[in-house]
């Protein structure tokens, strides 16, 4: 018996006349990059599944693929969140394996290499990050989204050493799960998100690209996170009744809430109205409210850009849009900020060349042009929103 299953972190699942090959792995650990080619040496398969969608599959064979990056687009098209978690999350998994030199997903890349080397099938079984991610937070309850966005900046900012020993303990996890930390574990929510319906997930990819081979895999190799192994397990040994409708149901992302979004009307008619009552009142008072309104909100505006180190030319812009900004809900001041940051300071091929490795450390989110015209984005957004509430008090403090 080999060292792999004296680890358990294989397992054997029989579906009809093919049998799943489940092999746990650590992205970030050597051994189990051995693991993988360990298994595929001793082992005669069909097909070779990992635990990857198509666009981190993409990363990882793609080095430029970040060079292709339209940052305009991607802020204009309200994915700057995503991008900016998707970065955190690498830099997370980057700060682990540079301490002990190996690539994050070098196990997969190894497999997915391994399949083209043979000439076999690469079934790309996980979940898009960017939908898992959407689901973990629109799933969440509002005050525990805090804690996601907690752990994403703490798991950002840590400079602590991870041990060996550490290291292997995460094969009893999931990269995604260990991010989070304990958030994950003391949630349900979050774990049934990030773990459980991914196992779902990859049982039902599983037993659809099982379905399309014309020749039934007699044996097919899953390389997938050990802390997916025991519940894709119990998932495939249940059986799959309908593969495509249980892939669309996890793929959708719940709706959100409409309140929040009536929130900012709510608050662009009070401010209309305070100005309406302060100029029936007398113009200098109505003209006292525009300005301070002015005031208020252009100053927490440019002072989050100046935060997020924003060329002069920003901080000015950020300055006058935000007051006109904040009356269209439809237009945020970030994506104003962050417009003119790119025309400022357009970023270089460098910087997206640069950026993954940018990340890992908090300055080199200041020093990277497209880490901190994220940056921009964000904290002139964040400004411009504590602003409208401090004017919108502040008018209302005037009017009563």
């Amino acid at each position: 018996m080999s060292d792999v299953e004296n680890s358990h972190l294989v397992r054997r699942v029989h579906v009809g006349e093919t049998t799943f090959v489940l092999l746990g792995t650590a992205h970030v650990s050597p051994q189990s990059i051995a693991d993988v080619r360990r298994e595929i040496d001793r082992g005669d398969f069909d097909a070779i599944a990992v635990e990857l969608c198509e666009s981190r599959h993409n990363q990882l064979t793609n080095p430029n693929a970040l060079e292709q990056l339209d940052l305009f687009e991607v802020i204009r098209s309200g994915k700057a969140g995503m991008v900016a978690a998707s970065l955190a999350l690498g830099a997370y998994q980057q700060r682990l394996a540079d301490q002990f030199d190996i690539k994050p997903g070098a196990e997969l890349e190894a497999a997915a290499r391994a399949a083209k080397r043979l000439n076999k099938p690469l079934w790309l079984i996980d979940r898009e990050i960017g939908i898992t991610l959407k689901r973990v937070y629109r799933k969440a309850p509002w005050w525990q989204r805090f804690s996601l966005l907690s752990g994403l900046l703490g798991s950002l900012l840590s400079r602590q050493k991870v041990t060996g020993e550490d290291i292997e303990r995460l094969k009893q996890g999931d990269m995604l799960e260990s991010t989070f930390n304990e958030f994950a574990r003391g949630s349900a929510t979050l774990y049934e998100s990030l773990i459980s319906e991914r196992d779902q997930f990859m049982a039902a990819r599983l037993i659809e690209e099982h379905a399309r081979a014309s020749t039934p895999p007699q044996q097919v190799l899953v390389v997938v996170g050990a802390g997916h192994l025991e519940g894709l397990e119990a998932a495939l040994e249940r059986g799959v009744e309908n593969p495509q409708a249980q892939r669309h149901t996890l793929e959708q992302v719940p709706t959100p809430s409409r309140w929040p979004k009536l929130i900012p009307w709510a608050v662009v008619g009070v401010v209309l109205m305070g100005f309406a009552i302060g100029f029936s009142r007398s113009p200098a008072l109505g003209w006292s409210l525009v300005g301070d309104w002015v005031l208020i909100n252009g100053s927490f505006c440019a002072l989050g850009t100046l935060l997020a180190r924003g060329h002069v030319l920003t901080i000015i812009g950020s300055f006058f849009a935000a007051p006109l900004t904040s009356l269209n809900p439809t237009i945020g001041a970030g994506f104003v900020a962050a417009g003119i940051e790119t025309f400022a300071r357009r970023p270089r091929v460098e910087d997206f060349r640069t950026l993954r490795q940018a990340v890992t450390q908090w300055r080199g989110w200041w020093h990277n042009r497209v880490a901190r015209t994220l940056l921009v984005f964000f904290f002139a957004t964040l400004g411009s929103g504590v602003g409208t509430y401090f004017a919108g008090f502040r008018i209302l403090g005037q009017l009563v």
